[in-house]
């Protein structure tokens, strides 16, 4: 009896069960079969080329225009050039060697194919260099195209969506099927979800649309399911625990620091402080999710309940992302509170704490002496980067933890934070300038409350963003220098931010005409000595010594430097209110909510900002439709759920918060929204009744399958 735990290798011999492991990861007949059709294509239905993305791999199925073979000029050989169509957009292949004469004999002008490769740029075309392709005909493969209806799979440059079809085929002939379904009959009845053998069956071997929703239908609760289980199970287990109270004390630091603000809390401020506020005087440990745009306040938000924490005799702790972000923080921080934060020093308030920095890089007696006054409980606010985390660090008595931008987190790691009070859990807080989607809050977030901060405090001018189209219109991107200098020129100051620093090797690309992304480096090298000559430029990135980078953060922010050439070390955090133009190189490089993160911070002071997305890219692309989308609007919320449409959504319970491995192969975050709240009703139904799912061992094998070991012990620990 073949299962889903069976190696492929026995099943469809070592090369191809090596192509499916190296290019997708896929090695048992479970992953193989969860390893659902990206699409369908109709049989004759040509691909949308114009919808292609620069970089992307696909699969298309066009009809041949042209094909000719030529003489190389660069080198020795001939290749074969083809022109393949939708009908109304080309796209043009290029092959060489033994392939380009099989091309030639086979892509005859009116031939129908699929081809697979990954597309490229040249001369304004797009371009496939060198693409795999399989002639669509009745006779072609005995079997895998004579359906009505062609899977196209995820597919690498190992192996190729049609070779996927076959090794699901023959594996589909000889699979037994599903000894017990994982989902209860009368569970199954209810939701009107079909039998798990029947979906995966017609997943890969549909035979009309009707069959294709149904199979979606089921395999999508399977992942809302398993994922809502999981955070149920977690939401409970966060209640075991109790977190210590942390009730608000009269004529404590908070209302010392309160009597000094100069400015009034904006509505929502109040509103989401008293929440927190509420959540740390309880001894349920307070899970919230704090989102909200750039320059809501979120940080004036958590320094209070941190306050309310101090009062109580507790300390918070504050995690950043990034070195120059926890430095940047602690440094605020301690500026914000003045007097409160100087405990011990002469001058300091009567109620003071001290704010206590702590990165993976400070010297031992730095690190020692951080490390002392957090045990002594003399720190009442620790800030610092993961390496709060490690198991070294001990707290005299932690009550509030404090995570920023949770996007760069993961469960795992939130799980270990909220873990590292002995008999105690403490509160904690996690805070994210991106929006996010209600559908994402259900999963990614789904073990938090979540609470939203939508108002911007007064004073903080309006941004224009506008798109600089650099190849098309270079007189615009002289035109975007000219601008900086006059920024400059009436006091004030700019960033430029690039993709990558310059020191390393840059990433290679298929495409002849497409360069490597701009660097800090080159670009501080350029402007220095070019557009931006006589004005004080200087970089900052993530592989600078933190002396460096701090000297650098405190020059720019006393205005000694006009012009901060960065990577996106600046995406979060920093705040500077003097800068006002931001330029960012390659933008076409970078993710939609990244973009609307990084024009965040300029337009902090008095005067307007500008922020300028400057590109490559031509006109009529979806990558520029991206940029014009940014360009359009400064509503973090609607960026949000574009960038939700665009981007893979990540393993949700992982460490990473994107990338290849997703837990989600099916359900999709943007468009099940129903699925994923009835499956969160359900999952806690289920976990109230039995807790461990001792009842229930399906359920229990789908969250299981879900997480790997190592996640499961990080969510014992939570």
């Amino acid at each position: 009896m073949i299962s889903f735990d069976d190696k492929l290798q026995p099943l469809l011999g070592k090369k191809t069960a090596d192509a499916l492991e190296t290019g997708l990861g896929l090695t048992t007949v479970g992953d193989l079969l969860r390893h659902y059709p990206r699409r369908y294509d109709e049989r004759g239905k040509l691909t949308d080329i114009r919808s292609l993305e620069i970089d992307e791999h696909v699969t298309v199925q066009a009809e041949v225009r042209k094909c000719v073979k030529r003489q190389m000029k660069a080198r020795r050989g001939q290749m074969t050039e083809a022109v393949i169509t939708d009908g109304t957009s080309e796209l043009h292949l290029v092959f060489f060697g033994k392939v380009a004469f099989v091309a030639e004999q086979e892509l005859l002008p009116g031939t129908r194919a699929l081809f697979a490769g990954k597309v490229g740029r040249y001369r304004q075309n797009l371009q496939l260099v060198h693409p795999a392709f399989e002639i669509l005909t009745p006779e072609s493969d005995g079997s895998s195209f004579l359906q009505a209806f062609l899977p196209v799979y995820p597919a690498s440059q190992h192996i190729n969506t049609w070779n996927i079809a076959n090794c699901v085929k023959q594996l589909l002939e000889i699979w037994d099927g599903v000894p017990e379904d994982p989902l209860p009959a009368d569970f199954r009845a209810e939701h009107g979800l079909i039998g798990l053998e029947d979906a995966l069956r017609a997943i890969h071997r549909p035979e009309s649309w009707a069959q294709i929703s149904v199979a979606q239908q089921r395999l999508k609760w399977d992942e809302a399911l398993a994922v809502q289980l999981t955070l149920a199970q977690r939401r409970k287990a966060s209640r075991a625990r109790p977190a210590p109270s942390c009730a608000r004390r009269s004529r404590g630091i908070l209302d010392a620091f309160d009597a000094r603000l100069p400015f009034t809390l904006t509505k929502g401020q109040v509103e989401v402080g008293e929440q927190i506020a509420s959540d740390l005087e309880s001894v349920v440990p307070m899970n919230r999710l704090l989102q909200g745009e750039v320059g809501s306040g979120k940080t004036m938000v958590a320094l209070r309940a941190m306050l309310q924490a101090v009062d109580a005799g507790r300390q918070s702790a504050m995690l950043a992302p990034t070195e120059v972000l926890a430095a940047q923080h602690a440094r605020s921080l301690q500026e914000m509170l003045g007097d409160l934060a100087q405990a011990g020093q002469l001058g300091g308030a009567e109620d003071a704490t001290r704010v206590t920095l702590l990165t993976g890089s400070m010297n031992t007696a730095q690190r020692r002496q951080a490390l002392l006054d957090i045990v002594t409980g003399e720190a009442g606010i620790v800030v610092g980067t993961h390496a709060i985390i490690q198991d070294k660090v001990e707290f005299h008595s932690l009550g509030l933890v404090v995570v920023d931008e949770q996007h760069r987190f993961g469960v795992e790691q939130r799980a270990a934070l909220s873990a590292r009070g002995e008999k105690e859990n403490p509160h904690v807080l996690v805070m994210t300038a991106t929006p996010i989607p209600r559908t994402v809050a259900m999963t990614v977030y789904g073990d938090l409350e979540v609470s939203a901060l939508r108002e911007l405090p007064g004073g903080r001018s309006p941004i224009k963003t506008s798109v600089v189209p650099a190849r098309e219109k270079p007189a615009w991107l002289d035109r975007a220098f000219a601008r900086v200098r006059e920024e400059v020129a009436a006091g004030h100051q700019a960033y430029f931010v690039c993709p990558r620093i310059g020191d390393e090797e840059p990433a290679k690309s298929d495409d002849e005409d497409k360069r490597p992304a701009l660097s800090v480096i080159d670009v501080a090298t350029m402007l220095a000595q070019g557009p931006l000559r006589g004005l004080r430029v200087e970089i900052l990135h993530g592989r600078m010594p933190p002396d460096e980078k701090d000297a650098v953060m405190r020059a720019f922010s006393a205005n000694e430097v006009q012009v901060l050439v960065a990577t996106t070390v600046i995406e979060v955090g920093v705040n500077v209110p003097n800068a006002t133009v931001m330029a960012i190189m390659d933008a076409d490089r970078f993710g939609v909510s990244q973009l609307h993160q990084l024009r965040g911070r300029v337009g902090r002071g008095s005067a307007p900002g500008l922020c300028l997305l400057v590109t490559e890219m031509p006109e009529m692309t979806a990558t520029m439709e991206r940029l014009r989308a940014v360009e359009s609007t400064l509503d973090g919320f609607e960026l949000a759920q574009l960038d939700l449409e665009l981007r893979r959504e990540g393993d949700i319970l992982g460490a990473a918060q994107s990338g290849r491995r997703s837990a989600l192969k099916m359900l999709s975050l943007l468009r099940d929204e129903d699925i994923i709240a009835d499956a969160r009703v359900a999952a806690q139904r289920f976990v109230d009744a039995d807790p461990d799912l001792e009842k229930h061992p399906g359920l229990a094998g789908m969250v299981a399958t879900l997480l790997t070991e190592e996640r499961a012990d990080f969510l014992e620990k939570a």
